[in-house]
C-alpha cells in the first residue's frame, strides 16, 4: 500500500509538472501567433526593411539564417559522426576513452555565449576571419558538435552487436560492416539528432552575437566574408534595442512566430525523418 502511494504521488507530480509547462507553453504559443499571425504575408517574408526597420519584411534575416544554419551543418556534421564512429567503433574502453566521452556531454551543457567569446578568439581574431558569415557558422558548429557526436554514438550503440558479427562472418572487414551494416540501421537516429542540433543552433544569438551578426544589412548576398542578418538577433533587436519598440512591435510579433515556425519544420523534418526509416 505504501508502494503503491508513492507511485501515484510521483506520477501525480510528474503529471502535475507536465500540465503546468504546457499550459505556460499554450499561453506563449497562443499570444505569439495571435499577434504575429496578422503581420504574416509573402511581402513580410520577401522584402527588405525599411523606414528604420519600422516597415517592411525581414528577408535578410531568413537568408542568414538559413545560410548560417548551412555553414552549421556542413562544419558539424562530417566531423561529429566521424567521432562518434570512432569512439563507439574503434576505441577501447579505457580510462581515456572515458574521459573523452565525459568531456563531450560536459561540452554539451556550456552556455552558448562562451561559445560566442570562444569564436571570437579563434575565428575572429587568431584566424582573422573576421566578424562574418563563416566565423558564426563555425561557432554554430562548435555549439552543436558535442550534441551531435552524443546521439549519433546512442543511435550506433542501439545497434545489435550480432550485425556486425554477421558481416565479419562473412568476410566484410570492419570498415565494410560500419559502412554497409552499421550506419543503414543507425541513419535515423543520427539524422534525428543532426537536425535537432541544426534547430538549436538556427535559434541561438549569444554565438552569433560576437562573431558576425549585424542590425541591418540592405544586401542579402549571402557572402562568406560579410556579416549577416538573422532571425533570433532580428527579434532580440525589436524587442529591446530598438528606438520605437511600440511602433515595430507587429514586426516583432511576426518574426519570433517566423522563427518558431523554422524550428517546428526541422523539428518536424527530424521526427518525419525517424518514423521513416522506422518502417523500413
Amino acid at each position: 500500500m505504501k508502494r503503491k502511494l508513492q507511485f501515484i504521488a510521483e506520477w501525480g507530480s510528474l503529471l502535475l509538472s507536465t500540465a503546468a509547462v504546457c499550459c505556460f507553453l499554450v499561453v506563449i504559443l497562443w499570444d505569439i501567433i495571435g499577434k504575429g499571425l496578422p503581420v504574416l504575408s509573402w511581402e513580410f517574408l520577401s522584402s527588405l526593411p525599411t523606414d528604420g526597420m519600422t516597415k517592411g519584411g525581414i528577408l535578410p534575416a531568413i537568408v542568414g539564417t538559413v545560410s548560417v544554419t548551412l555553414i552549421t551543418a556542413i562544419s558539424a556534421t562530417p566531423f561529429g559522426v566521424c567521432c562518434a564512429i570512432y569512439l563507439n567503433e574503434y576505441a577501447q574502453d579505457n580510462w581515456l576513452t572515458r574521459s573523452i566521452r565525459a568531456s563531450i556531454r560536459n561540452l554539451a551543457g556550456v552556455p552558448s555565449i562562451i561559445y560566442g567569446l570562444f569564436g571570437l578568439a579563434i575565428f575572429v581574431q587568431a584566424l582573422q576571419l573576421g566578424t562574418s558569415l563563416l566565423a558564426a557558422g563555425l561557432t554554430l558548429g562548435l555549439l552543436s558538435l558535442p550534441y551531435i557526436i552524443t546521439t549519433t554514438e546512442e543511435a550506433l550503440r542501439r545497434v545489435p552487436a550480432s550485425t556486425r558479427e554477421a558481416a565479419l562472418a562473412v568476410g566484410a572487414t570492419q570498415l565494410e560492416s560500419i559502412r554497409d551494416m552499421v550506419l543503414p540501421s543507425a541513419i535515423s537516429g543520427i539524422l534525428t539528432g543532426v537536425v535537432l542540433a541544426l534547430s538549436r543552433a538556427a535559434g541561438e544569438t549569444a554565438p552569433i552575437l560576437f562573431t558576425g551578426v549585424a542590425f541591418y544589412i540592405n544586401n542579402p548576398s549571402g557572402a562568406l566574408n560579410q556579416e549577416f542578418m538573422a532571425l533570433p538577433y532580428h527579434l532580440y533587436m525589436l524587442s529591446t534595442q530598438h528606438q520605437a519598440i511600440a511602433e515595430v512591435r507587429p514586426l516583432a510579433y511576426g518574426t519570433a512566430l517566423t522563427l518558431i515556425i523554422v524550428v517546428f519544420l526541422l523539428n518536424f523534418t527530424a521526427f518525419y525523418i525517424r518514423y521513416k526509416h522506422r518502417s523500413k
